[in-house]
Formats: structure tokens, C-alpha cells, sequence
């Protein structure tokens, strides 16, 4: 019985040691996903064909401010996972509710940023500077949707199954991925914003 247990522990740590190499796999992909639409905005940005450059059309002002909401989401989300590793259910879903809601903030400034430019008649299909900024920014903020769903789902498993080993490991992966998305918005607002206001 005692030899059986040892084994059932030891399938669980090497399942959980497969799952957190694959999602660590999929962070690498990703990383590479967007240092090629960097690369790819780094080529195109001067290519404006007659249209707006970046100078004309970033406002520093409210991308600061997303950028904020941003970063402040991101320490909720750690402070998640810090009361999750406490054992502190209702805090752990306070503070993934907290990240939910400055996430949704993000997203709901930059969707309204790219409606306000394509009423203007700057969308991305007016240049290829255009084209690689809709494309790069656009795939960031998917990434924020995921990590939306992905942590209401989490909630509703903790609601359900509470802070098991499990759930843990899922909690500890959502918030590098976050985490991750914070680190690729600094890129974001250090090369694609600050850069083109500047020059």
C-alpha cells in the first residue's frame, strides 16, 4: 500500500514536471512570435507611404496610463499568487479579480485607441508602418484576452476545487504568462511608443 502511494507521487510530479516543460516550450515560441514582429516593425516603422508617422499619431500621455494599468494588474496578479501559496482562497480570488478587471481596462483603452485611428482614417491597411503596429499591438492584446479567460476559468476551478497541488501549478503558470505579457509591453511602449514620439 505504502509502495503504491510512493508511485502515485511519483506519476503526479512527472506529469506536473512534463506540463510545466511544455508550457515553458510555449513561452520560448512565443517570445519568438513576437522578437519577429518586433523585427518586422523595426523594418516597416519608417515605411509610411504618404501617411501618419508614429509622431503623429501616438498620444505618450494615455499609453503611459495603459501602461500603468498595466503594470499595476501585474502586481495584483503576483499578490494572487502569493495568496494562493498561503492558502488564502478568498484573497487569491479578490486578487485575480482585481488583474481581471485592470486587463479588461487595457484592453478596453486599446481597442479604443485602434477604433479612434481607424476613424481617422489611419486603420492598417493605410501604410506598412500601420500594418506592423496594428499586427504588433494587436497580438499583444490578444495575449491580454487569453489571460483574461484563462483566469476566470482559475477562479471558477479554485471556487470549485479550492488551492489544491493542481490548481497551484495553474495559478503559478497564468501568473508568468502574465507576467510575461508585462515584460513584452514594456517593449512595446519602450520601441514602438516612446521611440516614435521621439523621432
Amino acid at each position: 500500500m505504502e509502495e503504491e502511494n510512493v508511485l502515485n507521487q511519483e506519476l503526479v510530479i512527472e506529469r506536473n514536471d512534463k506540463s510545466i516543460l511544455g508550457f515553458w516550450i510555449y513561452i520560448m515560441t512565443d517570445c519568438v512570435l513576437f522578437a519577429s514582429l518586433f523585427a518586422t516593425y523595426a523594418v516597416l516603422h519608417t515605411n509610411t507611404f504618404g501617411g501618419p508617422s508614429g509622431k503623429n499619431i501616438f498620444d505618450l500621455n494615455y499609453v503611459f496610463i495603459e501602461t500603468l494599468v498595466l503594470l499595476i494588474s501585474s502586481f495584483s496578479c503576483g499578490m494572487a499568487t502569493i495568496a494562493a501559496f498561503k492558502n488564502k482562497k478568498s484573497m487569491t480570488i479578490i486578487f485575480f479579480g482585481i488583474t481581471i478587471l485592470l486587463g479588461l481596462t487595457f484592453l478596453i483603452m486599446e481597442l479604443s485607441e485602434f477604433h479612434h485611428l481607424a476613424l481617422i482614417g489611419d486603420s492598417w491597411t493605410r501604410s506598412a508602418f500601420l500594418s506592423a503596429y496594428f499586427t504588433l499591438v494587436g497580438t499583444h492584446g490578444l495575449h491580454i484576452s487569453i489571460g483574461i479567460i484563462w483566469m476566470i476559468i482559475i477562479i471558477g476551478l479554485i471556487l470549485k476545487k479550492g488551492l489544491g497541488p493542481h490548481n497551484l501549478r495553474k495559478i503559478t503558470m497564468v501568473s508568468i504568462f502574465w507576467h510575461f505579457l508585462d515584460v513584452v509591453w514594456i517593449f512595446i511602449f519602450s520601441i514602438v511608443y516612446l521611440m516614435g514620439v521621439i523621432k
